[in-house]
């Protein structure tokens, strides 16, 4: 739904096995909590999800969606699966997406502790997933988690063709604060993208 960029990349780079981050590394991240609603669970990355990434492969919808051109000829391969789930290990704030399994992942980057604020990235990986409210689900989990523990604002970027995500973000009490006239280059065109962000005390927790 949003960081388009980075998901296109790891995506796409197959990494070498040098710079994949060793997946067991118990200092490598904050140890953060288990996150559970009704029909999901946050948690961290275990090895088995390397499988389940591989098997998902890649979706025109969902890679269009992220910003990028999807190309079918391109091979999602085991070396691809693992680097996306080490850069989710490696993350300071970042969590799988579980509903019987890995379905995607959401996490926070750019923290910036003095001003209490930070951006949101999320990517529901499974198309079987999409349209269901797993993301709202998911990031209402985490947006309650990182304002209990002291942050106020949290921003997000998205496609401004992308109205599925936007229409998420909005449920959770994200408001539109501007636009970046052609930011993006997708599929042979330029695209907008919308700046969106919520405030601790904006937090929608039910729809």
């Amino acid at each position: 739904m949003s960081d388009y960029r980075v998901a296109d990349l790891l995506a796409r780079k197959p990494a070498l096995e040098s710079e994949v981050p060793s997946f067991y590394d118990e200092g490598m991240a904050r140890e953060i909590p288990i996150l559970t609603s009704d029909r999901l669970i946050l948690r961290k990355p275990h090895a088995e999800d390397i499988e389940a990434r591989l098997r998902l492969g890649t979706h025109r919808e969902i890679v269009e969606a992220y910003g990028a051109t999807f190309d079918p000829a391109a091979a999602f391969t085991r070396n691809h699966a693992e680097s996306l789930i080490a850069f989710i290990e490696s993350q300071e704030y970042a969590w799988v997406i579980d509903v019987k399994g890995f379905i995607g992942h959401i996490r926070f980057f750019g923290l910036n502790q003095r001003d209490q604020r930070a951006s949101l990235a999320i990517g529901i990986e499974d198309p079987a997933h999409l349209g269901k409210g797993y993301g709202s689900e998911a990031i209402r989990l985490a947006l309650n988690y990182i304002f209990s523990i002291g942050f106020h604002r949290i921003s997000v970027r998205v496609l401004a063709s992308n109205d599925r995500a936007i229409a998420c973000y909005r449920k959770c009490g994200f408001m539109i604060e501007g636009r970046e006239r052609e930011a993006a280059f997708v599929d042979g065109q330029w695209q907008d993208d919308i700046l969106m962000g919520v405030l601790d005390r904006e937090l929608i927790l039910t729809s």
